[in-house]
């Protein structure tokens, strides 16, 4: 099963509020930032693959290859920000609930590979792409009682009901490691949570991202790295799979960047970003704000493909519930 998202080319022309770009920037040691509306809630444990530094991993043999099938002068783009283009908000957004919300019946396309659960969606909840998208329509839920994350792709309510469709749909416990069974797909082609790998304005706001950030790519091979659990690719070795992680190299200079920009790339070398999806290359997820200012957010294009490269973390798979824990088993080979 494979996930095709639709390609958005994104204007700086759409609206613009209120700038980040004045923030100070703190330290990574500063802590993760809890989830807008459920503030008792992080995104994943400091001990998941997510929050894990890849800093020190060794660079692939086929980085450069690899760099190259997806886009070696193509630039970085935020697929996400203020306002609307084509009359959809920009990004994936999430919701959050309290823990007496209604759950209801979920019908998927994909039911095998999906969790048949209650899903506690709103009554009118925020949609990517908004009610009347015709993309992707990821729909993020998280009950703020217990962090837990309910994922839909292709949702869609079921008229005069209280029911809805999806493509597939997984739910996550923010305050776990676990990960899908190997070959299950989740909300995303890639088998992983989306929440973790959005750039969320609240944490730009505190200066500091520490998680590795969601990534598409326009192909991908038949293949998954762990952490992904699934494919939704063509049988070509030269492209990329799954749950490659990918880091900005440490020798790009970012000081002439905006504020904002620069604590993305910061977290780009830091914890990279995670080829989660086929889609536009090199677009970054991130959650909708008023916050954002675009044009800051798009000189994040002087970026291109060849300042990035592929690290080699299969060693953080050795202890895959503390990815942390195998930091020093890496240095070892």
């Amino acid at each position: 099963m494979a996930h095709r998202r639709r390609t958005r080319i994104s204007s700086s022309a759409a609206a613009l509020v209120v700038a980040l770009g004045g923030l100070a920037v703190l330290s990574a040691s500063a802590g993760a930032v809890g989830v807008a509306g459920a503030p008792t809630c992080e995104v994943a444990l400091a001990t998941s693959v997510w929050r894990t530094p890849i800093t020190t991993l060794p660079v692939a043999t086929d980085s450069s290859r690899l760099i190259a099938a997806i886009g070696a002068t193509t630039g970085l783009h935020p697929d996400f920000g203020s306002g609307l283009w084509d009359g959809e908000p920009i990004g994936i957004p999430y919701n959050t609930v309290p823990a007496t919300q209604r759950k209801v019946h979920v019908s998927f396309l994909y039911a095998s590979e999906s969790d048949r659960v209650g899903y506690p969606v709103p009554r009118h909840p925020r949609i990517e792409g908004g009610a009347a998208s015709t993309g992707d329509r990821h729909v993020l839920v998280v009950d703020r009682a217990t962090c837990t994350d309910y994922e839909l792709y292709d949702a869609r309510p079921v008229a005069h009901s209280a029911n809805w469709t999806a493509g597939s749909g997984a739910v996550f416990n923010l305050r776990s490691n676990a990960l899908r069974p190997a070959g299950w797909t989740s909300a995303d082609a890639a088998g992983l949570a989306i929440l973790p790998g959005l750039v969320r304005p609240e944490e730009v706001a505190a200066g500091v991202i520490d998680h590795a950030i969601r990534v598409t790519v326009p192909a991908t091979n038949t293949a998954f790295l762990w952490p992904a659990r699934h494919e939704a690719g063509v049988r070509n070795a030269a492209l990329p799979p799954m749950g490659l992680r990918l880091r900005l190299k440490a020798s790009v200079n970012i000081s002439g960047f905006a504020k904002m920009d620069r604590i993305i790339l910061q977290a780009l070398k830091t914890y990279g970003m995670i080829i989660a999806d086929n889609g536009s290359a090199w677009y970054l997820s991130g959650v909708p704000s008023a916050s954002w200012n675009n044009d800051q957010l798009h000189q994040l294009g002087a970026i291109v493909g060849s300042d990035f490269q592929v690290v080699n973390e299969s060693c953080l798979e050795v202890s895959p519930n503390s990815a942390q824990a195998s930091l020093a088993r890496c240095a070892h080979g």
